[in-house]
């Protein structure tokens, strides 16, 4: 159990720092993950940007995931996705593509993220459920061409772990408890985090940069 996403961080932050990861940038999916991440860029000295997925929710429970897109438009899928449907999910995929490339006009002023480009990308969230908003995200950055992908997250299903594996050179998940219900039942604080606070925090992180 993680007091709340700071907490989560710093106990990533630890473990992370006996990988000795070469030139690390730190992407992160907001919006909580943003919190985590902020605090793993600071240990590691290393910028921080972000990989902005949406999540596509079922027609009949917007709560259980179907798919995901990047603001790039890649687009992951699963066997319920595909077979919903498919008017109203191209109208579902296309507004929550609106949404991303909204959330990164306010969070990066419209910039790209930084690029990874020869470097190891630590792609970091709160947890992992599905892993399908995660999948999307290893997509989008593996056209940077980076050196490595590490994925890392303080929680996740022990299944996603090992779907995700084949995907990345690294997965570093602090717990994978086998009665996995949900992100939020593994902190004790997982309050929702605002646009604003998302912006304050890459303002924060390219300003002071990271600390040893």
């Amino acid at each position: 159990m993680f007091k709340d996403r700071v907490d989560a961080g710093q106990q990533l932050a630890a473990t992370l720092r006996n990988y000795n990861l070469k030139d690390p940038i730190i992407y992160t999916i907001p919006r909580g993950g943003v919190v985590c991440a902020y605090e793993i860029a600071r240990k590691l000295k290393a910028p921080l940007s972000l990989i902005i997925t949406r999540k596509i929710g079922h027609p009949d429970n917007p709560e259980y995931a179907i798919g995901a897109v990047a603001e790039d438009g890649c687009i992951e899928l699963t066997a319920e996705g595909r077979a919903v449907d498919q008017t109203w999910l191209q109208h579902k995929i296309e507004a929550e593509r609106r949404e991303a490339e909204r959330r990164q006009k306010a969070y990066l002023a419209g910039k790209p993220p930084l690029s990874a480009t020869g470097k190891t990308a630590v792609i970091v969230d709160d947890g992992l459920a599905t892993g399908l908003t995660m999948l999307v995200a290893i997509k989008e950055v593996r056209h940077m061409n980076p050196e490595r992908i590490v994925v890392a997250v303080p929680v996740a299903a022990v299944d996603t772990v090992h779907r995700l594996s084949k995907d990345v050179d690294e997965i570093i998940a602090l717990q994978t408890p086998p009665d996995f219900y949900s992100i939020g039942a593994h902190y004790e604080s997982f309050l929702q985090v605002s646009d604003e606070e998302v912006v304050a925090i890459i303002k924060k992180a390219n300003k002071k940069g990271g600390e040893k």
